[in-house]
C-alpha cells in the first residue's frame, strides 16, 4: 500500500509542471513532466509485479 501512496504523491507533484507546460508553454516544465511520467510508468510496473507476486504466493499456499 505504501507504493500506492508514493504513486499518488508523484502525480500530485506533477500538477504544477503540467499547468506550466500546457498553459504557459514552458518547455522546461515539459521536460519535468516527461521525466515524471517515466517515473510513473516504472512505479506502476513495480506495483503490477508486486501484486502479481502476492497473488501467486497466495494461490500456491492454498
Amino acid at each position: 500500500m505504501n507504493n500506492f501512496s508514493k504513486l499518488k504523491d508523484l502525480v500530485l507533484s506533477l500538477e504544477s509542471d503540467f499547468e506550466k507546460f500546457y498553459d504557459k508553454k514552458n518547455s522546461a516544465a515539459g521536460t519535468r513532466v516527461r521525466k515524471g511520467m517515466q517515473d510513473l510508468k516504472n512505479m506502476a510496473q513495480d506495483i503490477r509485479k508486486e501484486v502479481q507476486d502476492m497473488k501467486n504466493s497466495e494461490a500456491a499456499a492454498k
